[in-house]
């Protein structure tokens, strides 16, 4: 962390713990404007924005981005990108921030536009609907802290809920996902030349192609030999064993580690297999699930049949 990363932990922090007596709910809404303020900060300062939704394949982007810099910037490789880390020891790398785009609409108090990423280069990595619900299911029941269930409005920790009710629900599930990135098809127009589109199911098919498009969108193009070193550093096999092991980068000071070792559920790299949502529902439930996103998703993704 930069001090003036620390220094905005600990202000948080501070004001959470001097407001004790207030109702949950009260502190849990002003826990998420301060994290929004903090990371708005950020996106005034970056040169380019990774926008996704949780379980898009963020971390193994950001495994191949981090090693890609490495090489090209000639940096340590002991932690992943991290905002400014980069940046802070050579400044020829980019400060890039890796956001879902929830904490800021809090803070800035707007939730139907994204009016605040206007002239900002934006890479947006989507995945399937269905295959972000499921996975997203796991990381709530195997990974995700108690705190940062109810920070984000998911079920409460310990509920009993099956994978079909969860990526059915409107807070959390299909619905949910489906509107964020309908938002961000609103938002194209709008954006330009300055959105750069990519797909979970394109980096599997081809990771080299859609890292390369990354690269010469933000300026930064490298030579075939450092994109093919980045792709194989975070090949999925790689990733898997360097988690088992507890080896590989470290991410905000801890390395990536599965939550129960004895469960592959519970592993951050789990499955990665596209279209591996039908493998957790029945026929009749199956329709139901591709009923959300055929009925209400935006043509422009790519998940809806033609």
């Amino acid at each position: 962390m930069s001090y003036k990363e620390m220094g905005a932990v600990a202000s948080r922090h501070l004001a959470l713990a001097s407001l004790f007596f207030l109702p949950l709910e009260k502190r849990i809404a002003l826990e998420r404007r301060l994290r929004g303020r903090e990371e708005y900060r950020k996106l005034q300062e970056a040169d380019w924005v990774l926008m996704s939704w949780g379980k898009s394949g963020r971390t193994w982007f950001r495994v191949m981005l981090s090693r890609f810099y490495q090489l090209r910037f000639n940096l340590p490789t002991d932690h992943m990108l991290e905002f400014d880390n980069f940046n802070r020891l050579n400044h020829a790398a980019p400060k890039v921030l890796f956001s879902h785009n929830n904490y800021m609409r809090d803070y800035l108090r707007n939730w139907d536009n994204l009016e605040h990423f206007r002239g900002k280069q934006v890479v947006l990595l989507v995945r399937d609907p269905r295959d972000v619900a499921v996975s997203q299911f796991f990381q709530w029941r195997y990974r995700m802290l108690p705190r940062k269930k109810l920070l984000n409005d998911y079920p409460p920790h310990g509920a009993e809920i099956d994978v079909f009710d969860f990526v059915s629900n409107e807070k959390c599930g299909i619905p949910r996902i489906v509107d964020y990135f309908n938002g961000w098809a609103a938002a194209m127009p709008m954006l330009g030349d300055d959105l750069l589109l990519i797909r979970y199911e394109d980096m599997r098919s081809d990771p080299g192609a859609v890292m390369r498009r990354v690269f010469d969108f933000t300026g930064t193009p490298g030579s075939a030999d450092e994109v093919t070193a980045a792709v194989e550093y975070a090949a999925y096999d790689n990733m898997k064993k360097r988690e088992a092991e507890k080896q590989g980068m470290r991410a905000s000071g801890q390395r990536v580690k599965p939550g129960d070792e004895n469960n592959p559920d519970s592993f951050k790299v789990r499955r990665g297999k596209v279209g591996g949502y039908r493998d957790y529902f029945t026929d009749e439930q199956l329709l139901a699930v591709d009923a959300m996103v055929e009925q209400h998703l935006d043509p422009v993704f790519g998940y809806k049949r033609a």
